[in-house]
């Protein structure tokens, strides 16, 4: 007598939603803990993975391992971008940041300990802020986003104090020049913007697309990803993927990649990059491609690298972006294992 094949269980309601989410899941932002040893990432749904680098390295690690310690929901809207100070995690979504402690979080008693609206121009706009960066010799923090505006909020008081305006459309990235407290912005407009937080002014402008060698019309001019190291910056989106000299204005290299960029920085002697496609790109200066290393997410949104000397043996380069994988990659040349939402 045949033996009758043995019926398949059904899923109950919530694991077929938490399958669909996994497979609809974006993850935009990543940040690292202060004692290096703990990776947060924040996905389209608004929730935040709190993963133990630690414990997924370790030589015992198992696949539970490479799961969430902690998961909340932290916004109603995408988590759109993350910094941690030395004990807060700093997370932002439709028209606010929050900010959780880094402790508190880790004994899974996740309660925001505070939250902040910029002072937009009408009670009615809920732009998303798509980038925040700290500036550490002032203790502040810099938003921008779909306001066009830079805004600039003191951590220790939790109040405003400036907003630059210049960009004409939607901000998607922001970095520092630390030597010199000037902050650049790249947006939607195809303007990289250069700001003296002293002076409280733009100093300078390049419209990218406008030089011959970095336009790509057909995909538009906008800038997804800047990055810089002393005098020079590199920007990618729309237009190729440049390297510039600040001082001067000037495109020095450009980097033969048809694919648009998102995120871009720059490590040691190398420049990294990623965007559409799954790949992280290793560029060398002169524009030689090095080397392409395969993810496991068709698309890649964020780059983290771990390089808090805590906790060295966790010293990992993360990346993210359309799936609800984080690959963690313990040498730059292979992705050794992904952890997972």
């Amino acid at each position: 007598m045949e033996r009758a094949a043995p019926l398949a269980v059904p899923l109950g309601q919530t694991e077929v939603f938490q399958a669909l989410q996994r497979l609809h899941m974006t993850i935009f932002s990543q940040s690292v803990s202060p004692c290096g040893k703990f990776l947060a990432a924040g996905n389209n749904y608004g929730q935040i993975a709190i993963f133990s680098l630690s414990a997924a390295l370790s030589s015992e690690a198992k696949e539970e391992s490479k799961k969430p310690v902690v998961t909340f929901q932290a916004h109603d809207g995408p988590v759109y971008s993350m910094v941690s100070t030395d004990r807060h995690l700093l997370s932002a979504g439709d028209g606010e940041v929050k900010a959780w402690l880094w402790a508190e979080i880790l004994k899974k008693g996740c309660k925001e300990l505070w939250r902040r609206q910029p002072p937009y121009r009408t009670s009615l706009e809920v732009p998303e802020i798509n980038a925040l960066l700290l500036v550490p010799k002032e203790n502040s923090l810099i938003l921008a986003g779909g306001d066009c505006q830079l805004h600039t909020m003191d951590l220790e008081t939790g109040t405003f104090t400036r907003a630059l305006r210049g960009h004409t459309d939607y901000i998607h990235c922001l970095a520092l020049r630390e030597r010199s407290p000037e902050v650049l912005s790249g947006g939607e407009d195809g303007a990289v913007r250069l700001w003296d937080l002293r002076t409280v002014r733009e100093v300078q402008t390049i419209e990218v697309y406008k030089h011959e060698e970095c336009s790509r019309p057909h995909n538009g001019r906008w800038i997804g990803c800047l990055a810089t190291d002393s005098d020079w910056m590199v920007c990618g989106g729309g237009p190729a993927l440049t390297l510039w000299h600040l001082r001067s204005s000037t495109p020095t290299t450009i980097f033969p990649m048809r694919a648009p960029q998102k995120h871009v920085t720059f490590y040691q002697d190398l420049i990294l990059s990623a965007g559409q496609g799954p790949c992280v790109n290793h560029w060398q200066l002169s524009g030689e491609l090095k080397a392409q290393v395969p993810g496991s997410s068709p698309g890649l949104l964020s780059l983290s690298l771990n390089q808090q000397p805590a906790a060295p043996e966790c010293k990992v380069l993360t990346v993210a972006g359309s799936s609800c994988r984080v690959d963690v990659f313990t040498n730059l040349g292979y992705r050794a294992f992904s952890l997972s939402f």
